[in-house]
């Protein structure tokens, strides 16, 4: 694995305060952090900064996320899409 630590801390932080955000955000790490590059971590270390509302909005509503999370949401819900 990358970075054992860094992956730990990001799997304790996309465990999040609603059950549809942690069964779509737990998933997707524990499948794509290995491939993530290093643009890709500190994308991701942005987003999970964000609300759970937000993310949820985003991810599971489809509304149109914030320019700099952009990439990441893409991302994840190419990994959900494909699943």
């Amino acid at each position: 694995m990358k970075n054992d630590v860094e992956y730990k801390r990001f799997w304790w932080h996309s465990r999040r305060g609603m059950l549809e955000l942690d069964l779509i955000l737990l998933p997707f790490l524990e499948s794509e952090y290995t491939s993530f590059s290093a643009s890709e971590v500190e994308l991701y270390r942005a987003f999970l900064e964000s609300e759970d509302q937000d993310l949820f909005a985003w991810l599971v509503t489809g509304r149109e996320p914030l320019p700099e999370h952009a990439e990441m949401v893409k991302k994840i819900r190419g990994y959900v899409h494909n699943r």
